[in-house]
């Protein structure tokens, strides 16, 4: 038996989903569109049900493309998702509003169960409901009181749930979606309806001053930004702070298992696959999920408490200009940390048109990953001198990649807005819920499924790139690579190194004659332009997986030993390298260009796949390769000629 549970924003709807179906849910996408589709089971009294949690929708009638999916799995007979009978939860504390959509529903013929959910809130505010009243208003519904957030009511909506399937009502045909004027007309009959049978069924309310009391601080057109700025300052710094120490953790473990592995296994070709493709790879997947746990921990608990609506109602006048959302301002301030929490929590916003060009736009916020190549290239061409007297003018620089990438975000999305055409003009309606405390078992089983999702759908993908570019690196066509091995040997001899100086000597051969090593030699007449050797164009292929393999790469490149930091050798090394008319390498022109071109390059594989997921197709995310891209090489070919 399939239920469709439906409901309108902030009425506890996921409470509900949750409170029945537990951990016995999966999320897929419904058909045809990118909206996501979460699906539980539950069994009662031997028999089991499919529930089907539909997007949250004011009205049947849609605005969005989330609305439309509710629109459609409820009038399509031939739907996949068309229910045998629906649950509607509504919120006790906003009975009118929120009869609106019931009452559609209802119309319907559908067996129909009411959840009257949130009666805590309800009672704080002095509201009392008549039940049997409500029942006279919808005599073949079924109407059941819970308190998901507090666990109460499984057992009522269950024994409901026995009974749904033998309701049913005269079914009311509906209108169709561009029937503006008489869905109008019809919204305006029904919610004066509603108006005159709740004289009946809620008593007179004791109005709650608490919320306006609060709401006069936190959508206060100054205060309003200097606390969320302070939230999110205060968000960063727990990332920053807690995220690193089990990531590091988990570095070390699979850099400790890659080794263990090494030393355990045969040499060989399966063993170097197991080594240097797949638990690097499957590391780089699972690296991420401090992040994206901490990171989701945090909204899910801003949302849970009722904060994260007056951040939207805030800032959708300042995002409005840019072609974006109030909404979209979470992704992007998530994208510094990382863009892949950054591009899934922009699944918030409801207008498609906004959502892309947010998920497009969120790349270009400089993430943390970008901060070991920009401290590296800072600390080669920057010098560590302080500017007006008491500004460090290396910290100054990457204030100002930071600031480069904010400000082309809103500019390319300015592009986008104008370029991206859709039928429906984007709005924002948002409801101002109650506050509360958050709910733990909410939150938890929210981290837990976006957790999944990037780790199940995301990882898929980084594992296969990531064993591609192993074979790429190690690699190369005939016997070229043995031949300049032997060489790279002999030559060690002559020059008398150490076995770590000749193993570093014969890694960097060996990658500069791998298939990597000659697509950086083929791409070098392209970058040479805006300031780039083969070296460089090696670890631009090689750092595609993650930018900070960029420091690894150089590190291999020039034969210096790397120990996970910015060794001074590295960077000596670096500074002295000379092209063979003797002028260096990484002049101030040629690292600054090179920075640029980090701020807007697209160099995170693992976003690339999250941005697939996203939006359904690969579409998108390859124009987003491709227009960062164009935009990263200009970006450096203007800053190199400036420069030089």
């Amino acid at each position: 038996m399939r239920i469709a549970l439906v409901g309108n924003p902030n009425t506890g709807k996921s409470s509900i989903f949750n409170l029945l179906t537990g951990l016995r849910q999966n999320v897929g996408n419904f058909p045809g569109v990118t909206v996501d589709k979460k699906v539980g089971k539950l069994k009662v009294l031997g028999q089991m049900y499919e529930l089907i949690d539909l997007p949250g929708t004011y009205s049947i009638y849609p605005r969005s493309r989330d609305e439309q999916v509710v629109y459609d799995s409820l009038s399509n007979l031939d739907s996949s998702e068309y229910p045998d009978a629906v649950m509607v939860v509504v919120d006790a504390s906003n009975l009118e509003r929120n009869l609106l959509l019931f009452s559609q529903v209802y119309d319907l013929g559908f067996p129909t169960m009411m959840v009257l959910n949130m009666t805590d809130i309800a009672d704080r505010q002095g509201k009392k409901h008549n039940i049997e009243q409500l029942q006279f208003m919808y005599p073949e519904a079924i109407i059941v009181e819970a308190n998901a957030r507090a666990g109460l009511g499984k057992e009522r909506i269950k024994n409901g749930l026995s009974n749904l399937i033998s309701r049913t009502t005269t079914s009311r045909k509906l209108l169709s979606v561009d029937d503006f004027s008489n869905q109008e007309a019809e919204t305006l009959e029904r919610f004066e309806e509603i108006r005159q049978g709740l004289e009946k069924v809620v008593s007179k309310e004791e109005r709650s001053e608490v919320k306006n009391k609060w709401d006069k601080i936190l959508v206060h057109p100054f205060f309003g930004y200097v606390i969320f700025g302070f939230v999110l300052v205060v968000i960063f710094q727990f990332i920053y702070a807690f995220a690193s120490i089990p990531m590091d953790l988990i570095d070390g473990a699979f850099a400790m298992w890659s080794n263990w592995m090494s030393n355990a296994m045969p040499p060989g070709v399966f063993t170097d696959l197991i080594t240097q493709g797949i638990i690097p790879g499957v590391g780089g997947i699972v690296i991420f999920i401090p992040q994206i746990a901490l990171l989701f921990f945090f909204i899910t608990i801003l949302e849970e408490t009722g904060y994260l609506s007056r951040v939207v109602f805030i800032m959708d006048r300042l995002m409005r200009p840019f072609g974006l959302n109030g909404k979209s301002v979470v992704p992007l301030m998530s994208s510094v940390a990382c863009a892949i929490p950054g591009v899934m929590s922009a699944r918030t916003i409801s207008d498609w048109k906004e959502r892309l060009i947010t998920i497009m736009v969120a790349p270009l916020m400089s993430c943390s990953a970008r901060i070991p190549v920009f401290t590296l290239l800072i600390a080669i061409v920057i010098p560590e001198e302080t500017v007006f007297g008491f500004m460090n003018l290396q910290g100054l620089v990457l204030f100002a990649l930071y600031l480069l990438g904010a400000v082309f975000a809103l500019l390319v999305a300015i592009l986008l807005k104008a370029i991206i055409k859709t039928k429906k003009q984007g709005f924002l309606l948002l409801e101002m819920p109650e506050y509360k405390a958050p709910r733990w078992k909410n939150v938890g089983l929210t981290v837990f499924e976006k957790v999944r999702v990037f780790v199940w759908d995301a990882g898929k993908i980084i594992l296969a790139i990531s064993i591609v570019l192993w074979a790429l690196a190690s690699y190369g066509p005939g016997t070229r690579i043995e031949t300049s091995i032997n060489n790279a040997k002999q030559e060690a001899v002559e020059m008398q190194l150490s076995k770590d100086e000749t193993d570093q000597l014969v890694a960097s051969t060996r990658l500069e004659n791998s298939y990597i090593g000659i697509m950086g030699k083929t791409i070098e007449p392209v970058i040479k332009p805006i300031g780039f050797d083969w070296k460089i164009g090696v670890a631009l292929i090689t750092s595609f997986a993650a930018r900070e393999v960029f420091v690894g790469s150089m590190a291999t490149i020039y034969a210096v030993a790397d120990d996970g930091t910015t060794s001074s050798s590295l960077i000596d090394k670096m500074r002295q390298e000379k092209h063979p008319d003797g002028t260096a390498v990484y002049s101030l022109a040629a690292g600054a260009s090179l920075m640029v071109f980090y701020v807007f390059a697209m160099m995170c594989m693992a976003t690339l796949a999250v941005v697939k997921r996203e939006t359904k197709s690969w579409k998108w995310p390859l124009i987003q390769l491709g227009y960062m891209g164009v935009l990263a090489y200009l970006g450096a070919w203007i800053t190199f000629n400036l420069l030089s």
